[in-house]
């Protein structure tokens, strides 16, 4: 049976697939049908391969955005080994589009800290989508201090289109909140570690996003804005969101060359939508490899190279004539 959420640029894989499965439904397949299943199944994985690696940037922001796509919650499940949610900000409430917790990775105790977008309409209100609220930040930053004084390391998944940008949440003090946790991230005393798993937007993502090493799966996203809100400010109208993608250089290719990431983390053939469990199991090793990496770096030159690896970001060198 074909997933309900189909992109686009999917269709030809879920065709062929629809036709092999009637090919291997058969319940006395000949020579010639068993042949003809070998070779399609190679004609698939080659087809599947060919789209996936040729993806244009608004493709891959489409494919950040798969209902079927991996989040936090699912990771947990996945990759951690147990996992005890904290909850509130001590302030005002618990926001569900951040989760917070200990858990155990690979054996190790961490802090984990990632945005929730939710799967079925009551979670995606309780969430809004990953888009979190002041109390959110507040809360998240509580728990980072709280593994710093425990000296835990701390993982964080990203996955929002940006913060919330409603009126109470403004109220609340949304822009303070996000400036709080990127000065007081930088100074956290235990490895930080940070991977883009969906949607990389804004200070949404940069107030979970201040790291040791910051990694994006293959087909994420992080960017100063969405695509939408660029097209709105530059072409005003969002139907040029995919004009903005191109212009935002925001993939995982181009964070590499950029200097933004350290890492890119690959996706199962067709993305991590369509294979939960491999995505997990290459998650986690990226996850396991990156603190193990980090823990034996003393606190003074830890703190140092957090600093300059922020500062480093966005400078560069002009040559020949002005």
């Amino acid at each position: 049976m074909a997933p309900q959420h189909q992109l686009p640029f999917e269709k030809p894989v879920y065709e062929l697939e629809e036709q092999l499965s009637k090919l291997e439904a058969e319940p006395n397949p000949t020579p010639a049908i068993q042949d003809s299943i070998r070779r399609m199944r190679v004609e698939l994985t080659q087809l599947t391969r060919e789209i996936y690696e040729n993806l244009n940037p608004w493709q891959i922001v489409q494919v950040s955005r798969h209902p079927e796509r991996p989040q936090t919650a699912d990771y947990i499940e996945l990759v951690f080994d147990e996992f005890v949610e904290l909850h509130g900000d001590k302030a005002f409430g618990d926001d569900r589009a951040l989760i917070t917790g200990f858990a155990k990775l690979d054996g190790r105790k961490v802090m984990l800290v990632g945005h929730q977008k939710g799967r079925t309409l009551k979670e995606r209100n309780e969430c809004l989508y990953g888009c979190a609220h002041p109390e959110g930040y507040r809360k998240a930053m509580a728990k980072m201090e709280m593994a710093s004084r425990y000296g835990l390391p701390i993982v964080c998944l990203i996955d929002t289109p940006g913060a919330y940008p409603g009126i109470g949440a403004e109220e609340r003090g949304q822009a303070y909140n996000i400036a709080v946790n990127l000065r007081d991230m930088s100074t956290l005393e235990v490895p930080v570690v940070c991977v883009v798993i969906g949607e990389g937007g804004s200070g949404g993502a940069l107030g979970i996003g201040i790291g040791d090493h910051v990694a994006v799966l293959k087909n994420a996203y992080y960017s100063v804005i969405s695509p939408e809100g660029c097209a709105g400010i530059l072409w005003k109208h969002s139907s040029h969101a995919d004009k903005a993608a191109g212009a935002l250089r925001f993939t995982s290719s181009d964070l590499v060359d950029l200097g933004i990431i350290d890492e890119v983390i690959g996706e199962p053939l067709g993305g991590a939508h369509r294979n939960h469990r491999q995505m997990a199991m290459t998650l986690k090793g990226a996850l396991a490899e990156a603190v193990q990496s980090l823990e034996g770096i003393p606190k003074d030159e830890l703190l140092d190279r957090r600093y300059e690896r922020f500062r480093r970001i966005g400078v560069f060198e002009e040559t020949g004539a002005a």
